[in-house]
């Protein structure tokens, strides 16, 4: 336990950042990088540990420069893949032992079972146990990791009371241990190149158009989505008359059933684009007359913050962690309700006053999220498990 008053040693787990500067900053990647900087900007008191593996560039890890800050790259990353679960279990809780950590922060999950100091994890999601069929199979990470990961932390983070609530279902974890900080949003482009690019005319797109933005697998339910466009085209023609489906998104498991049905299709308004550097995506949703997000599961639903902010209206889904983001600001339907999401889709291209409330309210909803408020309360959990609460 840290003494009372004593500044403490907090180390936090970077791996999954992948480069942020160059754009990579989608799902947890983005978690990490903006929990970490901001937790920097509100301590002013603590000392932190970061430990990235071999592949992290300097121009990444200088971000987080400071007198407070040490970063440490794990030596024997490179040959993780060689000797996975002994790296990853075994090898790193030996490292993080130097460094005699008041509290460890695991950012993914799933955090080193032979480490025995105090420590938490965030809990992204656990769709992959509700619904296994839309994910190849990880039986070693579900059956194992996950379940010795949340008996033994200390404390969870959830980033939705979704996530908290499935958390409870499936381990049993008492309430008082699971603590719900919500994510945050973070549309400003990167210093790169693509700042300038008419995005529009680079991806060859119509004046107007929706866009779906996110990984392309079963859970992102994109058919649905399709099958409400086609219905668009074929009962109300008039409402997408010159319009465009903008699909984006990298492929994911089983990814290519929805290429292959694109395909199939031939449809010349519907455009598949593929994975979108962060300053295009951002270009393309603040441009979209909507943004439509048909999913089947989110543990929080970042797209849908981002084009709330990015004042962008956001037509999707009611389960799990959805409502909690969108509030009233979003028009939602179940995922298997393709009349009703053509429907939704055809009121805010066709009811300009439908469209300007929903950008409005959407805007406010945004508001509420914040990297400074997660990272307050982040350190209100290190404190606890470390005994200075």
């Amino acid at each position: 336990m840290a003494t009372k008053n004593k500044p403490l040693r907090i180390g936090i787990d970077c791996r999954t950042m992948l480069n942020p500067l160059s754009g990579e900053r989608a799902g947890i990647g983005h978690y990490t990088f903006h929990i970490v900087k901001a937790l920097l900007e509100v301590d002013r008191r603590n000392e932190y540990f970061l430990y990235f593996d071999h592949r992290m560039p300097s121009a990444v890890t200088d971000e987080f420069s400071s007198p407070r800050v040490t970063v440490r790259r794990l030596p024997f990353s490179r040959y993780g893949k060689f000797l996975p679960f002994a790296y990853a279990h075994m090898l790193i809780a030996s490292y993080l032992n130097r460094d005699r950590l008041d509290v460890f922060h695991a950012t993914a999950n799933v955090m080193p079972l032979s480490y025995s100091r105090p420590s938490i994890v965030t809990i992204h999601d656990l769709a992959i146990y509700d619904h296994p069929e839309w994910f190849p199979s990880q039986t070693a990470s579900t059956k194992i990791l996950v379940p010795q990961t949340v008996k033994k932390a200390a404390a969870i983070i959830a980033v939705s009371e979704a996530t908290k609530k499935d958390i409870r279902k499936h381990f049993g974890v008492p309430s008082k241990k699971i603590h719900v900080v919500y994510e945050a949003a973070d549309t400003t482009l990167l210093q790169l190149r693509d700042r300038t690019t008419n995005v529009r005319k680079a991806y060859k797109l119509p004046e107007k158009f929706v866009l779906y933005v996110g990984t392309i697998d079963p859970r992102k339910n994109i058919p649905s989505l399709i099958q409400a466009w086609q219905r668009l085209l074929r009962t109300k023609p008039m409402a997408v008359k010159d319009a465009g489906l903008v699909i984006a998104g990298g492929v994911g498991y089983r990814g290519d059933d929805v290429a292959r049905l694109i395909k199939k299709l031939n449809l010349p308004s519907i455009h598949q684009l593929g994975y979108l550097p962060h300053n295009h995506k951002v270009k393309l949703m603040s441009e979209a007359a909507a943004f439509v997000f048909p999913t089947r599961y989110e543990g929080f639903g970042l797209p849908v913050l981002e084009a709330m902010q990015l004042g962008t209206p956001v037509i999707t889904t009611n389960i799990s962690a959805i409502p909690e983001i969108t509030g009233n600001a979003a028009l939602l339907s179940t995922p298997d309700d393709v009349e009703t999401l053509a429907d939704n889709i055809r009121k805010v291209l066709t009811r300009p006053l439908v469209a300007k409330k929903m950008i409005r309210e959407g805007k406010t909803q945004a508001k509420k999220f914040s990297w400074k408020r997660a990272a307050r309360e982040t350190l209100a959990v290190y404190a606890s498990v470390a005994g200075q609460r």
